[in-house]
């Protein structure tokens, strides 16, 4: 039975905002004119037609004004499976919409094109025909033909380019009734959430749930996310932004290039990602990509939910969960501080507790010690156990600092960093995860070794000295030096005669205090 979440739907195509949707067929370059807009390579670009499935929505500043600017999937004449969900999901794009940016390739209109120029009709007060492709002068006077389709606003521009942008914002802007600010507005703060896994592990179904829009589709068809899909919620008073990635596969199966910068988008979403929800299907188990996707969040710093999903197809066996539990500790070493939830996204259950647990995994990874607590405990730490001997004697660990949150880093000052004992660094990395509360993320140490105070020796010769050596330069020449060293007995001749100006100077001083 499902429970009732306490989520406020914030929707990712945020209409609190100004929406602007990206409309055409595919293959006009919809995708690359998204991602010239909002400044970002966002959305996956390809000569592929039907690369762009799911609706990819963006913060856009529209002349320093925010707007969500929104990335399409091509529409297509196919009324048949996936392609026909697809295009549904953008046409549906056009009632939410406040302006609609349908695109055209400059050098052809298709019957795909003639459909959705029909299609946009009921919409033409807050539609823009961007004719696309108008890479050199000798194609400007090809947009003039796109008036004839009856709608009043035709602008022409190079979306690989960028020509053709300053007329566009400025179009869109009229239609908004926006003028340009100076002032650039601050961005919302958020816990941004990236679930990752295997494909059809339930990544999209829980994105869908948590945002309460069926912003990523869903199918059986392994690979159906592409892009990194983004919707954001309210949980408890906290905003959320959750990124639905492409399943990651190993690399012997992914053969699509557009399915390549999918993994590898989806891999970068780790770096942009406070959290991440590692999903595991629970009836599959474990898979040798779910462990490097572990190093990789562990390399990175980031928090880590452990999430089995589809516990909704457990047989009920006693115990079954725990069992399960202990295998994934057995076989995932490297995430033994990661908090591990099941749930089932699919009847929502105890998606709630998973919430939870994310927020205290982020309010770990924002935590800070000061310096003062952390070095009282780590004296008491040494005092029960101290550093190990090595070859040239015992290590010390003299002071610590936390030097940065997300990640949570800490650098400790020691004697000697050479062969320092990394089971000692484990120890330090227990003790702060037990002491400090960090019980749910990873913790780096680094170390370094602390500089003494140069010795008199190191500082130089003292006056003394000094006074010795003057003597000796006016006994022996200070010109022949060298040669005198280099000649048999030379080095002990200049040896006896420092010795007799060390004494010749040590008694002059206690003739002098003498006196």
């Amino acid at each position: 039975m499902s429970e009732k979440l306490e989520i406020r739907n914030k929707a990712d195509i945020d209409t609190d905002l100004p929406v602007i949707s990206i409309i055409g067929r595919p293959n006009v370059g919809k995708s690359t004119l998204f991602n010239r807009l909002i400044g970002e390579r966002r959305a996956i670009t390809d000569p592929t037609p039907g690369v762009t499935r799911d609706p990819i929505p963006a913060r856009y500043l529209l002349g320093n004004h925010p707007v969500t600017l929104v990335d399409s999937g091509g529409v297509k004449l196919d009324k048949d499976g996936l392609d026909y969900a697809v295009s549904e999901k953008s046409l549906s794009l056009c009632e939410m919409s406040d302006l609609i940016l349908f695109v055209l390739d400059c050098m052809e209109v298709t019957s795909e094109d003639m459909m959705l120029l029909d299609e946009l009709r009921p919409y033409t007060d807050k539609v823009i025909l961007v004719v696309n492709k108008v890479d050199d002068p000798r194609r400007e006077d090809l947009v003039w033909n796109y008036f004839s389709y009856g709608y009043q606003r035709v602008v022409g521009v190079s979306a690989a380019h960028g020509l053709g942008f300053e007329e566009l914002e400025d179009t869109m802007l009229g239609m908004l009734s926006l003028e340009r600010l100076e002032e650039v507005p601050e961005e919302p703060e958020t816990i941004k959430l990236a679930i990752l896994g295997k494909p059809n592990t339930g990544k999209s179904t829980l994105t869908n749930l948590l945002t309460g829009r069926d912003i990523s589709i869903v199918s059986d068809i392994a690979g159906t996310t592409r892009d990194v899909m983004r919707g954001t919620f309210e949980y408890k008073g906290t905003d959320y932004t959750v990124l639905d990635t492409a399943g990651i596969r190993r690399k012997s199966k992914v053969e699509e290039d557009v399915e390549y910068y999918s993994v590898n988008r989806a891999i970068k979403t780790i770096d942009e990602a406070d959290v991440v929800l590692l999903m595991i299907d629970i009836t599959e188990g474990l898979a040798e990509q779910d462990k490097k996707i572990a190093n990789l969040i562990v390399r990175r710093g980031k928090g880590v939910v452990l999430v089995l999903n589809k516990m909704d197809r457990l047989k009920g066996v006693a115990n079954e969960i725990e069992a399960i539990k202990d295998r994934v500790r057995f076989l995932f070493p490297i995430l033994n501080f990661a908090p591990l939830v099941p749930i089932s996204a699919l009847e929502a259950t105890d998606v709630g507790k998973l919430l939870d647990t994310v927020w205290a995994v982020w309010r770990q990874l924002n935590k800070r010690i000061e310096t003062a607590d952390l070095n009282n405990a780590l004296s008491v730490w040494t005092k029960d156990y101290e550093p190990p001997r090595g070859a040239s004697g015992h290590y010390k660990v003299l002071y610590g600092t936390q030097v940065s949150v997300t990640p949570v880093r800490f650098l400790f000052f020691v004697n000697r960093i050479k062969d320092f004992p990394e089971v000692y660094i484990s120890y330090l990395k227990n003790q702060i995860r037990k002491d400090f509360g960090f019980t749910y993320i990873p913790i780096e140490i680094s170390l370094r070794e602390r500089r003494r105070n140069p010795s008199l020796k190191d500082k130089g010769p003292g006056k003394d000295e000094l006074a010795a050596k003057r003597i000796v330069a006016r006994s022996v020449g200070s010109g022949t030096k060298k040669g005198v060293s280099r000649k048999p007995g030379g080095k002990a001749r200049i040896g006896k005669e420092m010795e007799r100006a060390k004494t010749i100077v040590r008694n002059s001083k206690q003739a002098r205090r003498g006196k």
